[in-house]
């Protein structure tokens, strides 16, 4: 079925069971206990299930949700009528919901979970996944809850606005997310079923977007938002179209690079895009091509490579993804890696650009950093993105001078210090400060500039502070205020330092 659950009336009943079945987060969570939990969380089905065998008193229509749609396993017809009364097996199956085997047991044919973003829970809408079913994904397979979607709901800026957009939106979790904050919701796809399936999850979480189907930018032709946002089908490779949730139809990494290009034309003034991206690196610098992408643009960008994959490694994920059989994956994965080994990719770097447009009236000119901040635990969260852009704003405003005579105040931060031992004990070879959380937030310093930093302490002005520490090591205030100042404007673009107000 390509438009699965286009009944609002069996959408409305569905979503009516299955929160009074309390399945929500904290009900799966309870349900599994912390153990089982965990594994499931890791792909470890089977202590999931034991978890769902025996369960207390009452919690038994929970059990039976969290096996058919969560684990993929058969449950009887009356089971099934138990655990979500009021719905009917027969609309089940003419909606899509389910499908009947052989036997007569029923089996999900969706993926309908819970999902948080810490303040509401929701019900998202998605294909099964490669390793619930036997097989390869259909071609117009609608990927769920995944690592990436996660990682850009986590990064998008949740400032109040007026229009979003969501460009490529899959089964619609980053609309969902954003209903919280933005009056108007555009949400496209090329993909029908994703469209459908998108639509079901508006409207078990009560919630209306503006659907359209089309290519980039063509469906929204003419018209700008706020904010924009894509985890668009980024998948490097030859310009096949398999499978739509990865594959673009564009050679290289073109899909990326025309988003970016032609994004600004779809911004209001002030307005940021956050895009996940995919992009080729060959023997230069992967800064140099995204670079490149950016001229003449005219957006403030900040480009962050979280993962570099080489191109073992990078086809291996996508053909394992796609559930294809061994014979199968092989046959593409070879085919992959020659189109990569005759077009020079020595690998694929993985990350977030986010972009602004110039407020109206704004004349500072575009202002672009490209780095790579790889952490665990620096991950981009919404308000590290807009504190990062405040930051370069404010750099930009701020003259050397004003900067000199500005009270600046040290973040909560550690000093690192590496050591060596040696001839009189342990001996430092090398020391940074770093901004718990904050990604990208490490700055190296030596004696003179860790210093300078632990004396901000927002009471005297900068310069004050530059002329006593010139005043006790003996040298040139001038001089060192030339030296320091760019350390500072430094530790103020990662956060480590602010003016006090």
């Amino acid at each position: 079925m390509s438009r699965p659950l286009a009944d609002p009336a069996l959408v409305e009943a569905l979503a009516g069971a299955l929160r009074a079945a309390g399945y929500t987060t904290d009900g799966v969570t309870d349900l599994l206990g912390a153990d089982a939990g965990a594994a499931f969380s890791r792909g470890l089905w089977w202590s999931a299930l034991r978890a769902t065998e025996r369960p207390a008193a009452g919690r038994e229509p929970l059990a039976v949700l969290v096996r058919l749609f969560l684990l993929g396993a058969d449950e009887s017809r009356e089971r099934v009528t138990s655990a979500l009364p009021g719905v009917g097996v027969g609309a089940l199956l003419e909606g899509g919901v389910v499908e009947a085997g052989p036997d007569g047991a029923l089996r999900a044919a969706l993926d309908i979970r819970p999902h948080s973003d810490g303040a509401r829970d929701f019900l998202v809408v998605s294909d099964q996944d490669a390793a619930l079913r036997p097989g390869p994904v259909r071609p117009d397979h609608v990927l769920g809850i995944g690592g990436a979607s996660v990682s850009l709901a986590h990064a998008v800026i949740r400032t109040p606005v007026g229009r979003a957009l969501d460009l490529g939106t899959g089964c619609g979790i980053q609309a969902l997310h954003l209903a919280a904050h933005c009056d108007e919701i555009v949400a496209t796809d090329t993909n029908e079923r994703a469209l459908a399936l998108a639509a079901a999850t508006a409207r078990l979480n009560d919630m209306s977007w503006d659907l359209r189907c089309g290519s980039l930018f063509e469906p929204v032709d003419g018209e700008r938002f706020d904010l924009i946002v894509s985890n668009p089908p980024f998948v490097v490779g030859a310009g096949a179209l398999d499978y739509q949730y990865r594959d673009s139809g564009m050679a290289g990494d073109a899909l990326c690079q025309r988003l970016i290009q032609e994004v600004g034309e779809h911004l209001l003034p002030g307005g940021t895009a956050q895009i996940m991206a995919n992009w080729i690196v060959r023997d230069g610098d992967w800064r140099d091509r995204v670079a490149g992408w950016l001229v003449d643009t005219g957006l403030h960008a900040w480009v962050v490579q979280r993962e570099f994959a080489d191109p073992i490694s990078y086809v291996s994920l996508w053909t394992s993804d796609a559930g294809e059989l061994p014979q199968d994956a092989a046959r593409r994965g070879g085919q992959w890696l020659d189109w990569f080994a005759d077009n020079g990719v020595s690998g694929v770097g993985m990350g977030m650009i986010t972009l602004r447009a110039p407020r109206r009236g704004e004349t500072r000119p575009a202002d672009a950093v490209l780095e790579e901040i790889t952490g665990a635990g620096e991950a981009l969260t919404g308000p590290e993105v807009d504190a990062f852009f405040a930051r370069r704003e404010y750099l930009h405003d701020t003259g050397d001078d004003r900067l000199l005579a500005a009270r600046l105040t040290t973040a909560p931060v550690f000093l690192e210090e590496q050591s060596l031992p040696g001839p009189d004990g342990w001996q430092v070879v090398g020391a940074a400060v770093r901004r718990p959380g904050g990604p990208g937030a490490v700055l190296g310093v030596d004696e003179v500039s860790r210093a300078l930093l632990a004396g901000c302490r927002g009471e005297v002005p900068l310069g004050m502070l530059i002329e006593l520490l010139a005043a006790h090591h003996g040298v040139d205030a001038d001089a060192l205020a030339a030296a320091a100042l760019p350390v500072v404007r430094e530790a103020i673009g990662r956060g480590i330092l602010y003016e006090a107000r």
